[in-house]
């Protein structure tokens, strides 16, 4: 976890306290002004003059002294700097939290975001909450990370421990669905390796081990009712525990196995 949540050094600023007081008076009196006669000034007239009022604003107290960021484990500083062009010196009566919180939001690891502004130090302060990787899909021979809600995150990512791997097209899609069942045994959902989605319309499950696990093929429909078959044929015979190569639930009333010959022979 980051701790260092500052992203520009520290400025010293105690000098500025009093004239800022004096200034933010000022401001208000100018822009009450500009208010009481803008409607006898064109458009342009205003907005340069309120132009100008930012930018000497900026230079006697007003500017940006530094960003904090809270909250990130892999969006990095760079990147966030990169996204909300935010500079020191730049007025901060001036900027948009709402276009910065967008512009937060759009990067890759970001779920949420909060944009708020301090003043003496002036400070804009950005608090994240970023996605969670919930499984890995493979998909034509490389690998994207899945977060809660079945997206993918358009971003490079090393696993940092075991996570369910979905294969198959339309298998993020259709992840949260699949998701909402298994975990209702979560002993048993522990032990899902790998999920193949099959012709974008239903799963077989792998347990165990991805490569000499048992599969379980399940149906297109009733994928709940088979699934609790599965958790009751399980505890109740341990199902799993056997030499198999595949346990087809496909079928309603009955349950079809296959032996795993080579153990047989050995």
């Amino acid at each position: 976890m980051v701790t260092d949540n500052r992203i520009y050094e520290n400025v010293i600023w105690p000098y500025r306290l009093i004239g800022n007081m004096l200034l933010l008076g000022t401001v208000w009196a100018i822009t009450l002004g500009v208010i009481t006669v803008r409607h006898n000034l064109v458009g342009k007239q205003i907005d340069s003059l309120l132009t100008e009022l930012y930018h000497k604003t900026a230079t006697v107290g007003w500017g940006l002294d530094d960003v904090t960021l809270e909250g990130r484990e892999k969006t990095t500083k760079e990147a966030v700097l990169q996204a909300v062009e935010l500079k020191r010196g730049d007025n901060i009566l001036e900027i948009d939290l709402k276009d910065i919180c967008a512009k937060v939001k759009m990067l890759p690891w970001v779920k949420e975001a909060v944009v708020s502004r301090r003043y003496f130090p002036n400070v804009i302060q950005i608090s994240i909450k970023e996605k969670t990787v919930k499984s890995i899909w493979q998909y034509k021979n490389e690998f994207f990370p899945i977060d809660e809600d079945g997206k993918i995150i358009e971003s490079e990512y090393v696993p940092e421990r075991n996570l369910l791997q979905i294969i198959g097209e339309g298998a993020p899609e259709h992840f949260n669905d699949l998701l909402k069942v298994i975990e209702k045994d979560k002993e048993l959902a522990s032990r899902l390796k790998a999920a193949n989605f099959i012709s974008n319309r239903r799963w077989n499950l792998i347990f165990d081990d991805v490569e000499n696990g048992v599969t379980v093929k399940m149906p297109e429909d009733n994928f709940e009712a088979a699934w609790k078959k599965l958790v009751k044929l399980d505890k109740t015979r341990g199902i799993l525990k056997r030499k198999l190569t595949f346990i087809d639930l496909r079928l309603k009333n009955k349950v079809i196995v296959r032996i795993n010959n080579e153990d047989n022979n050995k």
